[in-house]
């Protein structure tokens, strides 16, 4: 089998593990790296939820109450490589549990910034731990079951991020309405150190269980890359999920700053409004997206880049009518339908990403996926649309670039769809 390609689905690649059922504690380890998914996305978007509070107690421009985000995501994405290659040395429920641990410690200090740069310092220090955890959860996943079922469990484990948003975004607003931006930052942080305790005990399976590379040492940097490079499934897939990341960071960052200044809502209203349409778009969205990627094989070619481009179609469109409408129940309807199409990707993109690499690869796909996600994605899309707020004084100018991005992401993954060779088997 060539470097970058995917085992068959059919039947078990030479020298794979010919059982398919699970190692034991596999399903003690999705629930636990699900939730620890979820407080990621909590503790990611909360601070969103606020910023216009802080930026009114620390006297921030637009531009600067985005740049914490942006020193999170830096941060997270040059790390994630480090990560990638310690999960080739170190047991990743270890490493795992300490990232989550100093991630959760982070968000809560950021509740005593006391101007631009303390704010920008203990976010920085959030990217490190979510790196460590983002890198590993889902290889370590792919351990525990075959490559039909991955697109299942990373489907379930990506639900995570629609309703982690959901609650960072509603209670954010809520908390921050009521108790102000400090408050808000230490209720979301310091549960984390919870399920740290709980990473210790998921009992990790041997690696490559049902893969056929399972003896092959970990590459090189530099091989790795060429290999990646020269992987099509891989390259596509990245590159439209780097435009959708785009989109997503900046809708996710400005939308409810967008709905109070343009809409005339409250703080907490605003919060409310992005937290249900993600929860319920985002929810019902992944989990249609990965049932359908499944039932879409053998009815076309390349299903899971055909779902995650046709559904990024309708979502862009959807995402357009959001910005232009103004009526508050428009905007609901048409977020909540946004959301719901936009979320298909999430299980079948990863599940191209998992099954288009060997095992020895998988964590440096991962990591390498997370820089350029982030790198080109949304550690550039919230500031630039923040500079292009103070700009141009107009924020509903600056937010086109988000269907912009999303009609990006839409071709790359059509070109997936209608060009790219089939996978093996």
């Amino acid at each position: 089998m060539p470097a970058g390609s995917a085992p068959s689905e059919k039947a078990p690649a030479p020298g794979a593990r010919e059982s398919s059922a699970a190692p034991g504690g596999a399903v003690y380890a999705v629930v636990v790296l699900t939730a620890i998914n979820l407080l990621n996305y909590v503790d990611r978007w909360a601070p969103s939820a606020t910023k216009e509070l802080f930026k009114k107690d620390l006297h921030l421009t637009d531009a600067q109450t985005s740049l914490p985000f942006t020193a999170f995501v830096v941060v997270y994405m040059l790390t994630s490589p480090v990560f990638g290659t310690l999960a080739d040395r170190w047991p990743r429920r270890v490493v795992i549990a300490g990232a989550v641990a100093l991630w959760s410690l982070a968000t809560g200090a950021a509740a005593l910034a006391t101007g631009f740069l303390s704010l920008l310092f203990a976010r920085a220090l959030v990217g490190v731990g979510e790196a460590a955890y983002a890198t590993l959860s889902p290889a370590l996943l792919s351990d525990f079951y075959p490559p039909e079922a991955r697109n299942r469990i990373l489907t379930l484990f990506y639900v995570a991020i629609p309703v982690g948003s959901a609650i960072g975004f509603a209670v954010g607003g809520l908390l921050g309405a009521s108790y102000g931006w400090r408050v808000t930052f230490l209720a979301c942080g310091l549960p984390g150190l919870l399920v740290a305790a709980l990473a210790l005990r998921i009992r990790e399976p041997r690696r490559g269980t049902f893969d056929a590379d399972t003896g092959a040492p970990p590459m090189a940097w530099r091989d790795a890359l060429r290999s990646l490079a020269h992987n099509p499934s891989y390259v596509f897939a990245v590159a439209g999920y780097t435009a959708v990341t785009f989109a997503s960071g900046a809708m996710a960052d400005w939308f409810p700053a967008f709905l109070a200044r343009q809409r005339g809502m409250g703080i907490g209203e605003a919060g409310s409004l992005i937290g249900i349409s993600a929860v319920v778009g985002g929810l019902g969205g992944t989990i249609a997206g990965g049932w359908l990627g499944d039932r879409l094989r053998g009815w076309t070619r390349q299903p899971y880049f055909a779902l995650s481009a046709w559904s990024m179609a309708i979502a862009t469109v959807l995402a357009s009518l959001a910005l232009v409408a103004e009526a508050r129940w428009a905007i609901a309807s048409l977020m909540v339908s946004a959301q719901f199409f936009l979320w298909f990707y999430n299980g079948p993109v990863n599940a191209i990403i998992v099954n288009s690499v060997t095992v020895s690869l998988r964590a440096r796909a991962f990591s390498l996926s997370i820089l350029c996600i982030h790198l080109l994605g949304d550690a550039v899309s919230p500031p630039l649309v923040g500079l292009g707020a103070d700009l141009t004084g107009s924020l509903s100018t600056a937010m086109l670039a988000i269907p912009l991005s999303l009609a990006a992401g839409t071709g790359l993954w059509l070109y997936g769809w209608r060009r790219l060779p089939e996978a093996s088997g």
